[in-house]
C-alpha cells in the first residue's frame, strides 16, 4: 500500500459525482449503503453529497500497449463521455483496444474497428449481473480506457465496498474462517485508505492504482467467501482519530514491534502511529512470529553488493560523478526507538554515504532486484585474507515498512481470540471507529 499518513474531516468525505457513466445499478450483493452488523452503535459519518453511491476509480493498468476487453454478458462501447454509443459487444466476445498517442479505438475479433476517438472509450455491461473482462480477468464496474503517449490507462469505476472485496484477500491472503477478525481489521484499514484518497485533490482520472503503490486489487477473481464476509460485516467502518478519518497504513510483518512513520519514511509522525510491541504477554514469542519472513538472512557477495550500490545508491544519496566506487565497509550508525536501523553508512573507495530509513531497503537489493525485507536488521561483514570485503550478511526480522497494523500480527491476534476492534485499537492507539454512509 502507499505510504502517506493522511487525515480527512469526517464531514467532507467522498465528493462523488452523481453521474456514474452508466455504472451497473444496484448490484444484488452491494453492501455499500447500509452499515454491516459490526457497525451497530458506531457514530455515523455523513457524506455531503446527495448521491448515496460511494464510487472509486481504480487504475488497473497504466502504460499498456493494448488490452483485450469483453464481458460475461451483452455490453456496449461508448465515447469518452460515457453516453454516446459506438458499438455493441456480445458475451465473451473479445475486442482489442489500441492507442495512437492520445487517441484510442476498439477492434472487434473479426478485425472491424471503431473510429479513432480522442482520449478515451468507455465499456459497460448491459446487465448488473454481468462482469467486464480485461485480459480475461473479471471486474464488477464499468471500464474507461484512456490513451496517452506512454500507453493505455485502464480505469475501473466501482463502489468502494465492491472494490474492497478484491483487496482484502490479496492484502491478507486466502484465510480460513478462524482468521475472520484479522480480515475484518484489514477491511477497515483498506476502506480508510480508500476514503482518504477519494478526498484528495485529483491529479489524474483515477484515485488509486491496483498495485503495491496503493493497495493490491484483483477484481472479482481475487474474491473469497471469507473475505467478502469480512467486507460485508464491516461495511462502511473506518478508522478515525481526533474527529477525522485517517489513512491507517499496514505492512506484512513488524518483526516484533511496529514503527513510527519517521523511522522509515521522510515524513512526520502521527500520534496514532507509534511503536507498538507485538509480544505475546507473559512469553518470549510474538503474535507475528508465525509469518514466513519473521526472521530472515540476506547475504550479498562483494560483487553483488557493488552492483547494487552502483545501480541504486545515486537515487538516495549524492554521488559526485555518478560513480560511488567499490564498497569497503557497511555499518549501522544508529537505531530507531523500535530497534530498526535509523542510519546506515556505506564506505567505498570514493566516499562515504549515509542511508536513512526505508531508503536502505531500495539500495541493498539482491541480484534479482528484490528490495530488502525491512530495516529491522543487524550487519556482519566477512573479509578475504587480504582484508577486502568478501560478503555482507544481514540478519533481520519482519517484512515491509512496519508502520501501523502488522498483518501477520493481526492474524496471530485473531487466532488468540481478539476481535477486530481490539486489533485496530492496539495497532492504532488512541483511534476510534465510525461508519461512513
Amino acid at each position: 500500500m502507499a505510504r502517506r499518513a493522511v487525515a480527512l474531516a469526517l464531514v467532507t468525505l467522498v465528493g462523488c459525482s452523481t453521474i456514474l457513466y452508466g455504472r451497473n445499478p444496484n448490484p444484488a450483493d452491494d453492501a455499500r449503503v447500509d452499515a454491516g452488523r459490526l457497525g451497530a452503535g458506531l457514530p455515523r459519518v455523513a457524506s455531503p453529497v446527495a448521491d448515496p453511491e460511494h464510487i472509486i476509480h481504480v487504475a488497473l493498468f497504466t502504460g499498456a500497449s493494448s488490452v483485450r476487453v469483453s464481458a460475461t454478458g451483452p455490453w456496449q462501447w461508448y465515447e469518452g463521455d460515457g453516453r454516446t454509443f459506438l458499438a455493441r459487444g456480445q458475451a465473451n466476445e473479445p475486442w482489442r483496444v489500441e492507442h495512437n498517442g492520445g487517441d484510442v479505438r476498439a477492434v472487434r475479433s473479426d478485425g472491424m474497428p471503431t473510429a479513432w476517438k480522442p482520449r478515451a472509450l468507455v465499456a459497460r455491461a448491459d446487465d448488473s449481473t454481468a462482469y467486464m473482462l480485461v485480459d480475461g480477468k473479471r471486474y464488477r464496474g464499468e471500464l474507461r480506457l484512456e490513451g496517452s503517449d506512454t500507453g493505455l490507462v485502464v480505469i475501473e469505476t466501482v463502489g468502494v465496498e465492491e472494490y474492497l472485496r478484491g483487496v482484502v484477500p490479496l492484502e491478507l491472503g486466502d484465510r480460513a474462517p478462524g482468521d475472520s477478525a484479522a480480515l475484518q481489521a484489514q477491511a477497515v484499514t483498506a476502506r480508510s485508505y480508500a476514503y482518504t484518497h477519494l478526498e484528495e485533490p485529483a491529479s489524474s482520472d483515477y484515485d488509486l492504482t491496483a498495485g503495491v503503490l496503493d493497495q493490491v486489487y484483483g477484481g472479482v477473481d481475487a474474491e473469497t467467501d471469507v473475505g467478502n464476509a469480512a467486507v460485508t460485516a464491516t461495511a462502511g467502518i473506518v478508522v478515525i482519530y481526533g474527529g477525522r478519518v485517517v489513512n491507517a497504513p499496514y505492512s506484512s510483518t513488524c518483526g516484533g514491534e511496529t514503527a513510527a512513520p519517521s523511522e522509515v519514511w521522510h515524513s512526520p509522525d502521527e500520534p496514532y502511529l507509534r511503536p507498538v510491541s507485538d509480544r505475546i504477554p507473559g512469553t518470549d514469542r510474538y503474535y507475528c512470529d508465525i509469518a514466513p519472513r519473521f526472521k530472515w538472512t540476506r547475504t550479498l557477495s562483494a560483487s553483488d553488493l557493488n552492483a547494487a550500490v552502483a545501480r541504486y545508491l545515486s537515487a538516495y544519496a549524492s554521488v559526485p560523478g555518478g560513480d560511488p566506487g567499490l564498497v569497503r565497509d557497511v555499518w549501522v550508525i544508529n537505531r530507531t526507538p523500535s530497534g530498526r536501523v535509523g542510519q546506515l553508512r556505506v564506505q567505498t573507495t570514493l566516499g562515504s554515504y549515509i542511508l536513512r530509513g526505508n531508503d536502505m531497503r531500495y539500495v541493498l537489493r539482491n541480484v534479482g532486484g528484490e528490495i530488502l525485507n525491512s530495516t529491522y536488521f543487524s550487519v556482519a561483514t566477512e573479509r578475504t585474507t587480504s582484508g577486502a570485503l568478501a560478503r555482507l550478511v544481514l540478519d533481520g526480522r519482519g517484512y515491509g515498512h512496519g508502520v501501523g497494523m502488522c498483518q501477520w500480527g493481526a492474524i496471530g491476534r485473531a487466532r488468540a481470540g481478539q476481535d477486530f476492534r481490539t486489533i485496530l485499537r492496539t495497532y492504532y492507539p488512541g483511534t476510534a471507529l465510525g461508519v461512513v454512509q
